[in-house]
């Protein structure tokens, strides 16, 4: 299960949420973005999870959101599980530099024991927000205790934030056997000049052969021309994404200047392009 905050997007579609998943199989809902502001969205392997009742509103005050979240649990009287950007902590240690919990964070903590929800320890990273030399752990999952029953395994852990100001954060409960590869498509292919026409050649010299043959063999041909023409490039993706990683962990940790800001973007932009 995937939860993304601050998604930034006013319509998320199908082919966002298979670019982003990966292959089929998948439930999603999401609430869109005010301009470039905001924006939620939530995949969950449909395999696992089947989706009775979805409820959507516009966020307004934290306490009316807390009492909206406690009826609707009431109302469903299922397993219970909130994830995303709560916008708030309930520990010291979840903000850089806090001396305290305010009241609104002293009221979230305790609407959280009061609905007996566990909150998930966030398994690779310290934070999940980041501004400037600014951090905080504000984006969490809760589960209540029988859903805690029924997936003893769930876990929590944090992807790379790439663009965004927060980093997506991940629930996994056990790893499934894979099935069939689906065949897939990189958006990078499609700017090459020679792409479309090794597709077009190759599959005119398949003939007649059965529709998932050919795409068995395109799918050969393309993973050779891939490493050809992109190998390097994913290295030097991972390498870009990687250096993000630790400038992130070095704010985390009260190291920070003013040229890391500036290194950032640069890395940011280099990775874009």
């Amino acid at each position: 299960m995937v939860g993304l905050v601050e998604t930034k997007k006013q319509v998320v579609t199908r082919f966002d949420v298979t670019k982003i998943w990966g292959q089929d199989g998948f439930g999603w809902e999401y609430v869109g973005s005010e301009g470039a502001s905001g924006g939620l969205l939530l995949i969950w392997n449909d395999l696992i999870f089947k989706m009775n009742n979805c409820y959507k509103g516009k966020r307004v005050d934290k306490n009316h959101v807390w009492e909206e979240l406690s009826y609707v649990a009431g109302l469903c009287q299922v397993l219970c599980y909130f994830l995303g950007d709560f916008n708030e902590i309930v520990r010291e240690e979840e903000r850089k530099g806090a001396s305290g919990l305010t009241r609104s964070a002293k009221e979230f903590k305790n609407w959280i024991q009061d609905m007996s929800l566990v909150d998930l320890p966030l398994s690779d990273r310290k934070f999940t927000w980041f501004w400037g030399r600014s951090c905080s752990r504000i984006d969490r999952a809760l589960i209540s205790l029988e859903w805690l029953e029924e997936f003893p395994d769930t876990r929590l852990q944090g992807g790379p934030r790439g663009l965004s100001d927060h980093c997506p954060i991940i629930v996994e409960d056990r790893k499934l056997t894979d099935g069939l590869r689906p065949f897939r498509s990189i958006d990078s292919w499609f700017t090459h000049e020679s792409f479309l026409k090794i597709v077009k050649e190759e599959w005119r010299s398949l003939g007649d052969k059965q529709f998932t043959d050919k795409l068995k063999a395109l799918t050969a041909l393309l993973g050779r021309w891939h490493k050809d023409n992109f190998g390097e490039m994913d290295k030097k993706i991972t390498k870009f994404e990687e250096e993000i990683k630790r400038i992130d962990d070095l704010v985390s940790n009260g190291v920070y200047d003013g040229t890391m800001e500036a290194r950032r973007k640069a890395l940011v932009t280099c990775c874009e392009r």
